[in-house]
């Protein structure tokens, strides 16, 4: 049967493989994130499609880390001069070239550390970031689909260039309740992606606090003196920090 019980056992259970079977992978991850941070660094984030969720996830949230900052495609358009005409179409992230274009607009410095979302982990603009994060020797560290990747090709995927592979447990195609006619409904890969995303910040705080340090973290704009922290915080990293649309 096709109905929201269906969905909700299915999603239930692909949560429960992410926190347990990519729980070494999330702490490599943290490790490479928390050594960025403390060493200055940013993490950068990246995702394109529905997968910029992710991305968001990461950024400019009550809860979440503060030297976090989203890359974009509308980088281009916000801080750059192309007109917003050149990325409505939804293929753009296809489009080679583009991520040189996002990264040229971008106040990196060499201690940044890269969380890259993708669940096909094939886009030009994906694979051309996490490229050209590595080349720069940035850690880059990937959220997308081991399963989707193994049926695309041979092709490079987002996965062969990262240090950490954080599998989000997405099926081919990402729809995970298949349909009677051989079609599928309800992706999974941003439900399981934003979890990976909040289960990343939470191994670093946790190393920030067992060093004895006060962890960088955003407190809600909606409570007392939230503003004022967060500006605080915020002062320390400048342009490298742009909230954009979060």
């Amino acid at each position: 049967m096709i109905d929201q019980d269906a969905f909700a056992d299915l999603a239930g259970r692909a949560v429960w493989r992410l926190a347990t079977e990519q729980w070494e992978a999330i702490r490599r991850a943290g490790d490479l994130v928390y050594t960025s941070l403390r060493a200055g660094g940013v993490l950068q984030a990246f995702g394109t499609g529905h997968s910029r969720s992710v991305a968001l996830e990461l950024v400019g949230r009550a809860g979440g880390l503060v030297p976090a900052n989203q890359l974009g495609i509308r980088d281009v358009v916000y801080y750059g001069q192309a007109v917003p005409a050149e990325i409505l179409d939804p293929k753009v992230e296809r489009q080679p070239g583009l991520a040189a274009r996002i990264w040229d607009l971008a106040d990196i410095d060499p201690q940044d550390v890269f969380v890259i979302i993708s669940n096909s982990g094939g886009n030009a603009a994906i694979v051309e970031m996490a490229r050209l994060a590595g080349e720069n020797g940035h850690p880059v560290i990937a959220i997308t689909s081991r399963a989707h990747a193994s049926h695309a090709g041979p092709d490079t995927r987002l996965a062969d260039l990262a240090d950490v592979v954080i599998d989000n447990g997405a099926p081919y195609g990402d729809a995970a309740l298949p349909l009677p006619d051989g079609g599928a409904i309800c992706p999974i890969s941003n439900l399981t992606g934003t979890l990976a995303a909040q289960l990343l910040v939470a191994e670093v705080v946790g190393r920030y606090l067992a060093d004895g340090e006060t962890p960088p973290v955003y407190r809600s704009a909606n409570t007392p003196g939230g503003d004022a922290h967060n500006a605080a915080l915020l002062a320390a990293y400048g342009s490298r920090v742009r909230l954009g649309d979060a």
